[in-house]
């Protein structure tokens, strides 16, 4: 079963997802927003082993919290980042244009994330999606067995993200929420980086920006 364990972290109060195998005890944390301290400790009260960071983009305050996991983890994790974001990842996600200081934003990434891609954490299987529109290389992790979606920056409940920030494209947002958000299934949690969970029948019906029922 795919446990999950949500924080909201850092100055812009982001929400940081610590998601395991409850069986094996595998675990992955999924935008390691800020205070990676407080997530370690929750993996580390319920036994599970944090062996992979994923990013759903590269934005400051979706890494902030990866250099203190790392440092605290042997062996490393594995650190995945869709490519065309890596150049957000070298200038520190964009800290500094928004005057926040991170001196360290963790190992550098080591697997390219791509659409379709799949990951494993025990017998639990999640999706990659490749979802451009807040960034370049913005991807949401689906998992279909248990209904849910980690869906980053893309869309929120009630609202999408930004795409006034470098990189950003209004356009290619609508079509990465319509082609691979509204084409789940309607019961599909909705977990973003920002603000409270909904799913993907809410959004669909009431979200002012995307709405098509």
């Amino acid at each position: 079963m795919l446990e999950i364990v949500s924080f909201v972290l850092g100055p812009v109060q982001t929400n940081a997802y610590l998601i395991a195998d409850s069986e094996s005890g595998e675990a992955a944390v999924i935008d390691p927003a800020w205070d990676g301290e407080r997530i370690l400790r929750a993996a580390q009260a319920r036994g599970w082993r944090i062996a992979h960071l994923w990013y759903t983009h590269a934005h400051f305050d979706h890494i902030g919290g990866a250099a203190a996991i790392a440092d605290a983890l042997n062996p490393l994790p594995i650190v995945a980042l869709h490519a065309a974001d890596y150049p957000l990842w070298k200038v520190r996600g964009g800290a500094s244009l928004f005057g926040i200081p991170l001196e360290d934003v963790g190992p550098e990434p080591t697997v390219e994330l791509f659409h379709g891609q799949q990951f494993h954490l025990g017998k639990i299987t999640l999706e990659v999606r490749h979802t451009p529109g807040h960034t370049p290389g913005h991807c949401v992790f689906y998992c279909a067995e248990a209904a849910v979606c980690f869906c980053g920056d893309l869309i929120f409940a009630g609202s999408v993200g930004r795409t006034d920030l470098p990189g950003g494209s209004w356009e290619q947002l609508k079509q990465s929420i319509f082609t691979q958000i509204f084409t789940l299934p309607d019961s599909t949690r909705l977990l973003p980086g920002h603000g409270p969970e909904t799913t993907v029948g809410e959004e669909k019906r009431y979200n002012p920006f995307v709405s098509v029922l």
